[in-house]
């Protein structure tokens, strides 16, 4: 899962970024109002943490201007004890939740899971497809009851896939997914097809069908038709 951190305070800033990797998700950061627009105008995100006091403007103004976009990301605000008016104002803007400084990184981590899972799982603390099950709490996956091992970019790539089944994704879409803003370092995106040949043939060799289908000149689609 794809996350934009918006905060200027460079040590938390710096903290997030850290614990949030260390939990598996692709971050991206910026300290700036005008940056942070940049960057969601650039790229897709699953979720944004927004601090609502930056140098040159106001992360209330960037939660207003994505949900009159109508997208789906969802959204965390941090903001300081003596803000509560403006967490409100933010929450009926449509942000999801909000934590008040100084707060605890697992506490952050927690609120981001709930909202990823009221946003693309409808709550729910399991995701199933068919056989496939996936804890995204502890990040296990199982096919009929037996556990799956995958690697950090095959579990996010199944997610992906399972989180827009049924739709057609292009390579563009799964290496940004999986990479983030660095995306654009990549040669080519030959990395992509060993992703994906690894994660079929593992949940083949557990009893799956083969989900993965190649649109050819398009990506890939998964769907159980």
């Amino acid at each position: 899962m794809k996350i934009l951190l918006i905060e200027d305070e460079p040590s938390l800033l710096l903290s997030m970024q850290h614990y949030l990797e260390e939990e598996g998700y692709i971050v991206s950061t910026t300290n700036t109002f005008r940056d942070a627009v940049e960057k969601i105008n650039d790229y897709d995100y699953d979720c944004l943490v927004v601090d609502i006091t930056l140098p040159d403007g106001s992360g209330l103004d960037i939660i207003k201007e994505l949900k009159q976009e109508k997208t789906n990301v969802g959204i965390v605000i941090v903001s300081a004890k003596n803000s509560l008016d403006d967490r409100l104002v933010g929450l009926d803007l449509g942000a999801d939740d909000y934590l008040t400084k100084p707060f605890h990184l697992s506490e952050l981590n927690a609120r981001i899971k709930s909202v990823l899972r009221r946003r693309f799982f409808e709550g729910n603390p399991k995701i199933t497809f068919q056989e496939i099950s996936i804890s995204p709490e502890n990040q296990e996956v199982f096919v009929k009851n037996e556990i799956v091992e995958l690697t950090r970019k095959e579990y996010e790539l199944l997610i992906f896939f399972i989180s827009n089944k049924n739709r057609i994704l292009s390579k563009s879409a799964i290496a940004e997914h999986l990479w983030g803003d660095s995306m654009d370092l990549a040669d080519s995106h030959d990395f992509i097809y060993t992703h994906i040949k690894n994660l079929r043939r593992k949940l083949i060799e557990k009893g799956c069908p083969d989900y993965v289908k190649t649109r050819y000149g398009a990506g890939y689609i998964f769907s159980e038709k």
